[in-house]
Formats: C-alpha cells, structure tokens, sequence
C-alpha cells in the first residue's frame, strides 16, 4: 500500500522472491516525494522537474540495484562526480577520485580557506571516529560529537554536511546516524562517496521503471486508489476488498500512523495492540519542511554562463536560506540551455514570497546572478527530524503485516536510500514470515 520509493522497491524485491504483488497507490501516478513535476519556461519550452532537488552517492548500493534490476541505467540517468563540497568562493573541500581513505585525506590537507590548524583538527576528530568505530552513544548530537571542532570546519563541513543528509540541525541531529553515513560514504570503497547527479526528473529515475517492470511480470498497480483501512482474516489482511496473505505498508508515518491505529479497532488482542504502539510510534515523529525554488539566471550580460560546479555549497543565513544550489545545464550536459537554477533550503521555514525573495538576494550576493524564480516547490514533510535518541517505527507492526518507509527503524535518515532498503527488509520479512509458517505446518 503505497507506491513511493520504498513502496516499490519492495514490490520489485518481493516479486524477485517468487510472491505474487498487488501494489495500490492513491496518487495518479507512483514516485511519492520523490516524483517529477513539469515546470514552463518564459520562452513556452516544457520541463520535468522534481518536486524536490535530491541527490544520491556512490554508497547507496541499493537505489543503484533497484534502478538496475528494473532497467532505468544509472550509468546514463546520473552524472558521477567525486564528493565537493565546495563555495562559490572556492573555500571548501574536494574529493579526488581515489580509492578510501587517501581521497578524503587528500581532501582535507588541500582544502581552500582552511588553516592548518583546522585541517588538523578534522583529521583528528575523523581518526577518533574511526577508531571508534564510527559510534557512539544514542542520545549524542552532531553538536556533541563535534564540540571540539573549530567553528570555520562547523560553517563550512560539518554543518553543511549535517543539514544535506539528515535535515535536522546539529544541535539536535542524531550523531549516530551522522556517523553511520559519513562510514558508508567515506569507508564504503572506491566512488562510495561520490555525488550522482539525476539527469532526468525522479519519476524518469526508478518509479516509472519498477512499474513496468512490475506490470510486465504480472504485478498488479492500482493507482488513484487511497486505501483508508484494512481488516484481519484467518490467514492474513483484507485491503479493498480483496484477502492477502501479507501486506507492506508503505505511506508516509502521518498517514500510516492514522489508518494504521484506526484499524486497531477490528483487530484483538496482542495484535491490536501492537498495531496502537506502532500506531503511537509514527504518529511521534516530527517531520520538516525542503524547500527547491526553480529559477532561471536573466543576467543577459551572461547568457551562457556555468556556475563552477554542478552543485555548490552556500552559505546559510537567516537572509540566506538556500544551503545548495544545483545548475541544471552542467547536469543534463548535452540538452538544450535553460539557464535554470535550482536552490534548496533544507528545514525550510516561512512563506513561499518571502522564501523566494530572501533566495533571490543570496542569488545575487553569492552568486552574483540575477533571477527569477519560476517554480518554489515546498515539501511540508519531506523528511522526519532525525534527532539524537529518536525511536523510530519497527518494519513489523503486526503477524502479517510489515511497514516500509524512510521513517522506519534503521541505519539511514530520510534518504531515498533509507526509504529503499526499508522497502527490500520488508520484502525479505515476508520470506521469513513464509518459512516459519511452513515450519509450524511441518
């Protein structure tokens, strides 16, 4: 139930695995938050555009599975980069193209408008944390984790770094999770770290391939169909109608959290139960806003301009908001030019006019760019609050019945990454569950 990133993924994983999938989907077509919306240029020109600019790296071992698995060729759709995290004044850090971890060493002993003294503290703080095995306890921030870090390695990495992965602030985010991505990325093997850009919208990327990879393999999708409730039977779960043996459930936390605990009511005993805790689980998390304001550069003095990166780091201030910026046409490469600009705010506040004006000043004053916004999506629950200590909802919720989503227990904040391995550890729940009951039958 729910055909967004995780939802799919574990329909694909499970038909994989020889079961049989229904997958329903209330929107008109799959993706979820992580879908393509079409943008109109001045000149009539058409676009597809996300509803949110992401980014995926080299570790994200599953999304490249799946996208392979169902034929969408990451080798095509992403532009590789080794990891930048460099400003538009070139202070900042690069990554070589060098196997772990001589490319980050490398990285932090030649990085711009770094002193000595700063680069040494980083290469201490990294030793300690992998001698520590990138660890350490629940309740710890990045705050925390980084208090004897100098302030410029705060502004200028780790803060940026932090607000890109985890959408939470460091004085509140998980340090845990903070570590465990910087582990995967840094640690993970040659090209773990680098930055794969996607050059078409993000339905193009993987919904719309595990579609019809799904339907071609006799799956059965139902969109525009919102599921309110389901119902137990003697052997599994009733869902429009219709009797499983298994359901995953795969709508955001606010919606699983409601339907979920609602249908408490017709299930008894330890099941209903269960199914109110999980319930109480998701319905706990706090949830925050990204904000990609679409803008074309209308600097006629520059008409062909490129920003000195794909994707730069900027830098964040109440007047400032924007923490990235991403220049379409050094992505895309060979299309037409659009002088098109997208600028993320990650745990956006205010309004749309004001989120808009404030990012046309730093446009201006960062980049030295005049523009004009085209198209401000904002995500009011783009990701959940990945903060120190946060108890987040198990994949199973009941005997027969598992959830899926970005916001479920595990080593990865809200990434398409996360939202991915849910869905494949949902899948595999369902073979578990399958071989423990012919085990009790034999």
């Amino acid at each position: 139930v729910g055909a967004g990133w995780a939802g799919l993924a574990a329909a694909v994983q499970a038909t994989l695995d020889g079961h049989a999938v229904s997958v329903f989907e209330a929107a008109p077509r799959p993706g979820g938050r992580a879908r393509g919306v079409p943008l109109a240029l001045p000149d009539g020109r058409q676009l597809m555009v996300d509803n949110g600019q992401h980014i995926l790296i080299g570790a994200y071992r599953e999304c490249l599975r799946m996208m392979r698995t169902t034929g969408a060729d990451p080798d095509q759709t992403l532009l590789e980069l080794p990891l930048t995290l460099e400003f538009p004044d070139g202070a900042g850090l690069r990554l070589p193209d060098a196997p772990p971890p001589i490319d980050a060493l490398w990285a932090i002993l030649t990085a711009r408008g770094w002193r000595w003294r700063e680069r040494l503290a980083l290469l201490r703080a990294a030793n300690g944390w992998r001698r520590d095995g990138f660890a350490c306890a629940p309740g710890t921030t990045v705050a925390d984790l980084c208090a004897n870090l100098p302030p410029r390695l705060m502004a200028d990495f780790i803060e940026p770094l932090c607000v890109a992965a985890l959408n939470t602030p460091v004085q509140q985010a998980s340090a845990r999770v903070f570590l465990r991505v910087l582990h995967d990325a840094l640690l993970g093997g040659r090209g773990a770290s680098h930055l794969l850009l996607p050059r078409v919208d993000l339905g193009a990327l993987f919904p719309q391939a595990a579609a019809r990879w799904l339907a071609e393999r006799g799956a059965s999708i139902a969109c525009n169909q919102r599921i309110e409730a389901l119902a137990p039977t003697p052997h599994g779960w009733r869902v429009a109608g219709l009797a499983f043996d298994q359901v995953i459930w795969a709508t955001p936390a606010p919606e699983a959290a409601r339907i979920i605990g609602s249908s408490a009511a017709s299930v008894q005993g330890p099941v209903a139960e269960s199914m109110r805790r999980w319930s109480r689980l998701a319905a706990c998390l706090e949830h925050r806003a990204i904000t990609t304001v679409y803008a074309q550069a209308v600097d006629a003095a520059r008409p062909s301009l490129r920003l000195p990166a794909p994707m730069l780091a900027l830098r964040n201030t109440p007047e400032g908001p924007a923490q990235f910026v991403f220049e379409r046409d050094a992505i895309a490469d060979n299309a037409p030019a659009t002088g098109l600009l997208a600028f993320v705010v990650s745990n956006s506040q205010g309004e749309r006019a004001g989120v808009e004006a404030a990012v046309t000043r730093q446009a201006e004053r960062e980049l030295g760019l005049r523009v004009q916004p085209l198209l401000t999506i904002t995500e009011r629950r783009a990701t959940f609050a990945c903060t120190a200590g946060l108890e987040r909802p198990p994949t199973g919720i009941a005997p027969g019945l598992h959830a899926c989503g970005d916001h479920i227990a595990g080593p990865y904040p809200a990434t398409l990454e996360g939202a991915v391995r849910s869905g494949v550890a949902a899948a595999c729940a369902l073979a578990s569950r399958l071989e423990s009951a012919a085990q009790t039958r034999v």
